[in-house]
């Protein structure tokens, strides 16, 4: 299969494009849509680079796959399926994310709470195919009720719920988060054959003078992961994990990017005059 990462600078996001050489058939994974926060304007810079590779491969979207509802980013899954086609698709524990932050949000009974927004919801272990590429949906949560990592041929992309090894894991004090429950989605992970590929979501060496990396292996992150190496036991894993995700300050994008991504990517309806809002919860986080 082709792998082609797209590393999106301002949100630190790889959005990974594969396909199935024989068929052309590919399927997109955590697309980002482009946000200002000052001046709260969206663009789609970096979804056009995913049409562009699109159409210069000549490939065919079947999928355009979400890991779990971002907090860093804002999705351009429903821009990307008007332009590109393809059908959104996340875990089928999308719901309980939407019906925590509906209340959050005071989005009303007009917002649905049972994931109708995307066109799948995968359960955990349900296969699915990219062409004539067989992949299977592995339920991982603990960043997020509704994290899911995709297992293609000898690939894994993980979300969130791993980093490069030098950076470990993912923060688990959102709402539903669970470091336990991390801990043994991550163990499902590296319970993979050891040369089975990690691919992670986020990576920020720009910021730290370094070229970004997302793959690694299964066996480099037994060996290596600051986090999870073999040896570190759950109790050790959700001690660490407690106490640093109290010293971490809320994502920057938290508050637009769950908004529009409870709703698989599309902006809150217009008003009368088309314009659309986010709203802005004071003191809850």
């Amino acid at each position: 299969m082709e792998i082609r990462p797209l590393h999106d600078r301002a949100t630190g996001t790889i959005t990974y494009i594969i396909a199935d050489p024989a068929t052309r058939e590919c399927a997109v994974i955590d697309s980002v849509l482009d946000y200002d926060p000052a001046a709260a304007r969206t663009a789609t810079r970096s979804a056009e680079r995913v049409c562009a590779l699109i159409t210069e491969r000549r490939l065919t979207v079947r999928w355009l796959l979400e890991t779990h509802v971002h907090a860093d980013h804002l999705s351009a899954a429903a821009w990307l399926k008007a332009r590109v086609g393809g059908a959104i698709a996340i875990g089928d524990q999308v719901s309980q994310v939407q019906r925590v932050f509906g209340d959050v949000f005071d989005l009303g009974e007009g917002f649905a709470t049972d994931g109708r927004q995307f066109d799948h919801r995968f359960a955990d272990g349900e296969n699915f195919q990219i062409g004539g590429l067989t992949a299977r949906a592995i339920h991982t949560p603990g960043h997020t009720p509704a994290c899911m990592s995709y297992l293609i041929g000898d690939a894994v992309f993980v979300g969130d719920t791993l980093f490069m090894p030098h950076a470990g894991t993912a923060r688990c004090d959102f709402p539903g988060g669970d470091a336990a429950q991390l801990f043994r989605s991550i163990r499902r992970i590296l319970d993979l054959p050891p040369a089975t590929r990690v691919f992670t979501c986020h990576d920020y060496g720009h910021e730290q003078g370094r070229d970004p990396a997302w793959q690694s292996s299964v066996a480099e992150q037994r060996a290596l992961n600051i986090h999870v190496h073999d040896g570190i036991d759950e109790a050790a894993f959700v001690a660490m994990r407690t106490a640093r995700d109290v010293t971490l300050g809320m994502p920057t994008l938290i508050l637009p990017s769950v908004q529009v991504n409870i709703r698989a990517g599309d902006l809150p309806e217009p008003d009368a005059l088309g314009r659309r809002f986010l709203k802005l919860p004071l003191n809850l986080f």
